[in-house]
């Protein structure tokens, strides 16, 4: 059942009462206002969806799931993981660019740089960059960990093909098929579908502001 512009309203202007965080709070919209319509019906009010929502987002209410947030993002332990995680991907991304210079001119250690950048982008930086940018959100639903479950799982599988490929390995064919099915199947039809969620419910969610 849709909601109105009445009810809407009253999801948006309870969720700017505690959350001033934008992304935090644009996630928060958007789960509420999913959720709420989804349970909504004849026989529960819109009141009481949307108490049943707000438990399953914020428990402990939509204060302390932003205190929770700026903690996360601001604590000393994840502000270093994520300096380790760009030193990470700078230096790696610097070996890759180098190597492939060194192996166009035909000097020495082209190939071991690029296979070290390579190595160290696929199996570092990629799934670091998964857990921070899944951390950085609001409470999932099933479908977005799902998303970035499947994202990341099928990018290893397609940089591990190549590392097959470059060592001439045996079954590096099944392990490219694999992960570029899992991406095309998988991974972009969850994609495509948030983002149209997304594109559907955000002019409604802030019309008239």
């Amino acid at each position: 059942m849709s909601l109105t512009h009445e009810q809407i309203d009253i999801i948006r202007n309870l969720v700017r009462k505690s959350i001033t965080i934008t992304t935090l709070r644009d996630d928060v919209m958007d789960h509420l206002w999913c959720e709420v319509e989804r349970n909504i019906s004849d026989t529960k009010p819109f009141s009481v969806a949307l108490n049943e929502a707000l438990e399953g987002v914020a428990p402990h209410g939509l204060d302390e799931l932003q205190n929770r947030t700026l903690y996360l993002l601001y604590s000393p332990k994840y502000i270093f993981m994520r300096k380790i995680m760009y030193a990470i991907g700078l230096i790696s991304t610097a070996a890759l660019s180098l190597g492939w210079m060194f192996s166009l001119m035909h000097w020495p250690g082209g190939y071991q740089l690029f296979n070290s950048g390579f190595f160290a982008f696929l199996m570092l930086f990629v799934p670091m960059l998964a857990f921070d940018r899944y951390k950085r959100h609001a409470r999932k639903t099933l479908l977005e960990k799902l998303k970035i479950f499947i994202g990341t799982f099928s990018s290893l599988i397609v940089g591990l093909s190549l590392v097959f490929k470059l060592f001439h390995l045996q079954g590096a064919d099944i392990v490219l098929v694999t992960g570029v099915l899992m991406f095309t199947f998988g991974f972009l039809p969850f994609l495509f579908f948030t983002m149209y969620k997304r594109s559907v419910s955000k002019p409604v969610l802030y019309a008239e502001q």
